[in-house]
């Protein structure tokens, strides 16, 4: 019995000492409740780093919105003065056709008031000739029609054009004498020239008379 006894105290020591398998083993199963396993720093970190990369997304694209826009104002920009230009430009042509048309008109009043000025006719009548000429200047002259000056004018060839050239004793050469037939400007453009007649310089006569007097000059 002794014997059997030991044997029993034995083997309870040496289980003592060297536990069994199954309590190193790592728990299958989970508690409830129990705290989750800790996760890796960059785990921790990727919610974050999502939100910023959504971020530097949203903020591209609102970049790329923005210069869409900025293009979307230029191109509206230049096709609103492109059409403003085209519009100016069609207007200024259409009346540039209408003061065509309507020169003649002024220029057969004229004639009528320097008809009836040479001839003596009725005041009244040369009065009504007169205003109806002015009031049809004022209103053309609010779509910009403007006549060419032409008195004690040097000869520009821009604005003016020479039917014939005589000499004068009192103007120099190159400036107009006469107005033959009156010449207009529309805005800035010149819509039908002036006619005139130039000075050519003084006549042969004085040119020889000044010949003589500055050699008796220069003799003396």
């Amino acid at each position: 019995m002794s014997k059997n006894k030991e044997k029993h105290n034995v083997h309870e020591s040496a289980e003592k000492n060297h536990p069994s398998s199954a309590d190193h083993a790592p728990a299958m199963n989970a508690t409830p409740g129990a705290p989750a396993p800790t996760a890796p720093a960059e785990a921790a970190d990727l919610p974050a780093m999502l939100r910023i990369a959504m971020q530097a997304g949203q903020v591209e694209k609102l970049a790329q919105l923005q210069d869409r826009l900025l293009r979307l104002q230029a191109d509206f920009d230049n096709f609103r003065k492109r059409t403003l230009r085209e519009k100016s430009e069609l207007f200024d042509s259409a009346n540039q056709a209408l003061m065509l048309e309507l020169l003649p008109v002024l220029d057969h009043l004229q004639l009528g008031i320097q008809a009836a000025s040479a001839h003596q006719a009725d005041p009244a009548f040369r009065e009504g000739l007169t205003l109806i000429f002015d009031q049809l200047m004022g209103v053309l002259s609010k779509f910009g029609l403007s006549p060419i000056e032409t008195e004690n004018q040097a000869f520009d060839p821009n604005r003016f054009e020479a039917v014939n050239a005589l000499p004068s004793a009192t103007e120099p050469e190159g400036i107009v004498l006469a107005l033959v037939r009156r010449g207009y400007m529309l805005r800035n453009k010149l819509l039908r020239p002036a006619q005139v007649i130039v000075s050519s310089g003084p006549p042969p006569e004085q040119n020889a008379e000044c010949r003589m007097q500055n050699e008796e000059c220069g003799s003396e």
